[in-house]
């Protein structure tokens, strides 16, 4: 396992990374989740293999600090994935993110192109204040307090599926919660408008169960590749590994 400070205080982000030929691949969890529970057993695809493979966990997830007077935005992210990329000696990468990781790694490609040359995005977050049904907003709606100690986690974690709650459990629910609100609130400009002048290749993956990505036209007239899975919701990585991983190695 490997760290790097992400604040004044020193807190840590951690990852850990298997070895392998550059340009190294990064994969980036979503809210309220950790990376190597969502993409180990993709990097392990021997389609993939010979890579070198570098599992981050962001801030208040997983395996790093969890401070409280830490914001949790979208760009705190980023720039302490960014701190992580630089202890790695990381350049020119490949981001393989998840719902919010793929948000955050918009933002580090805007703020950091140095680090970034090409975008794997599974049903990342694109505009603010999304529909109430999303996770972030459903967490967002309570009060940070109402959420961390006045029950909301627990109905949350209620309401999710066995899956997400399990993976709930390794988040701090502060830290959730703020990064929900940061979701919600969204980036200037927004995430998708970035994303479409991003001057890296791109490939985003919508689930078929999840419905039509909102703004297909618009994205594919930009240049970003667009790819409706199969039989996948939102966690493309677990009900189609296999159209996954293609996307991941970059066939047709």
């Amino acid at each position: 396992m490997r760290e790097a400070r992400f604040d004044a205080r020193g807190s840590r982000v951690r990852w850990t990374e298997v070895d392998g030929a550059e340009p190294a691949r990064v994969y980036v969890h979503g809210l309220g989740a950790a990376s190597t529970v969502y993409h180990a057993h993709i990097a392990a695809r021997p389609e993939l293999a010979g890579r070198r493979s570098l599992f981050v966990d962001l801030p208040g997830h997983g395996l790093s600090d969890r401070p409280a007077d830490f914001g949790y935005t979208l760009e705190d992210h980023a720039e302490a994935l960014a701190a992580a990329l630089d202890e790695a000696h990381v350049v020119g990468a490949e981001i393989v993110a998840h719902s919010m990781g793929g948000s955050v790694a918009i933002v580090l490609a805007r703020r950091r192109p140095d680090l970034v040359t090409r975008l794997v995005l599974t049903e990342a977050n694109l505009d603010p204040h999304p529909p109430v049904t999303a996770g972030s907003s459903g967490i967002a709606a309570y009060s940070e307090q109402d959420f961390v100690s006045g029950g909301g986690y627990v109905r949350v974690l209620g309401k999710v599926g066995a899956t997400w709650a399990a993976t709930m459990r390794l988040a701090d629910p502060l830290a959730r919660h703020r990064s929900a609100v940061g979701l919600v609130t969204g980036t200037r400009p927004t995430m998708r408008r970035t994303l479409m002048e991003l001057p890296v290749e791109w490939v985003y993956l919508q689930g078929a169960s999840s419905g039509e990505l909102p703004g297909h036209g618009e994205l594919t007239a930009s240049g970003v590749r667009v790819v409706t899975v199969p039989e996948a919701g939102h966690n493309i990585m677990f009900d189609n590994a296999d159209a996954f991983v293609v996307a991941i190695a970059g066939c047709p």
